[in-house]
């Protein structure tokens, strides 16, 4: 079978080498985007409620939100500090 569309120049895909590389490019940008959302929901999603919580439990869990809402508040910081900067 591969053979066959071998000798006629054509790919098993039905695709031009060139439309293959484009489509992998636009594949690969998509996967990207789509893992670094996915690890900052992650990151969000721990802050919350650890999956692994400490001795005493989600007891503790008023501290860890002043942790997450101090870590919004530097993240805040530093944007408005390199937006100047941008534009």
């Amino acid at each position: 079978m591969a053979t066959e569309s071998e000798g006629k120049g054509e790919t098993l895909s039905g695709l031009t080498e060139n439309e293959a590389k484009e489509f992998h490019k636009i594949f690969m940008q998509s996967f990207i985007a789509f893992v670094g959302i996915a690890v900052i929901a992650h990151i969000l999603a721990w802050l919350w409620r650890p999956w692994l919580p400490a001795e005493g439990g989600y007891q503790q869990q008023g501290s860890l939100l002043d942790a997450a809402n101090q870590t919004v508040a530097s993240a805040g910081e530093m944007v408005h500090q390199v937006l100047p900067l941008v534009g």
